[in-house]
């Protein structure tokens, strides 16, 4: 028969939890809450009593917290956004180019998918501008499709309206596919 001793279990505990501590420390919600796995709510601890107070870890960075904004963690030396300054990252170039790409089956043939559709490309060629001008490339290494955006922009004047997308239609659809022939000329500017 084996004897268990109460220092064995107590250290297998301890060591337990020590490693349940480091693997969970990870904000996959972007809520604040390092305990849950992406898409789930935190689980509510039965044993615990409810807690109404704010946690300790709200009050406004001071000092050094603001001096600079941390480097991303893929490396890139993008600064990542600032914590409740609203401010996003811009997406990679490839993800932008994706997210064109996926227009390139949809129109204006079905009048009532009209506007989200035009709405859609105008939306996906501000990312990809957005994404070309943050890359750690440069700006200068995707000349031609940051022209061209701009060259839209120019003709929308600004206004995004249903009936002023609809009147550069062929502008704004033909800015779309001369994009993504560029694109497809040069895979390695954006892998």
């Amino acid at each position: 028969m084996s004897k268990s001793t109460v220092p064995g279990a107590v250290f297998a505990a301890v060591v337990l939890a020590a490693l349940t501590v480091s693997c969970g420390t990870t904000d996959r919600n972007g809520t604040g809450d390092t305990t849950a796995k992406a898409g789930t709510a935190a689980p509510a601890d039965s044993t615990a009593p409810a807690d109404t107070t704010a946690p300790a870890d709200t009050a406004p960075p001071t000092g050094a917290e603001t001096a600079a904004p941390p480097a991303d963690a893929g490396g890139t030396g993008t600064p990542a956004p600032l914590p409740d300054s609203g401010e996003t990252a811009p997406e990679k170039v490839r993800d932008a180019f994706a997210g064109l790409q996926a227009t390139l089956n949809e129109s204006c043939d079905v009048p009532a998918d009209c506007p989200e559709f035009l709405g859609r490309v105008h939306e996906e060629l501000q990312s990809m501008d957005r994404a070309m001008k943050a890359d750690p490339k440069g700006p200068g290494h995707f000349p031609e499709p940051i022209a061209l955006i701009q060259e839209l922009n120019g003709e929308l004047g600004g206004d995004r309206s249903f009936e002023n997308l609809k009147k550069h239609q062929a502008m704004l659809v033909g800015t779309r596919d001369r994009i993504n022939t560029w694109m497809q000329d040069h895979p390695d500017d954006y892998r």
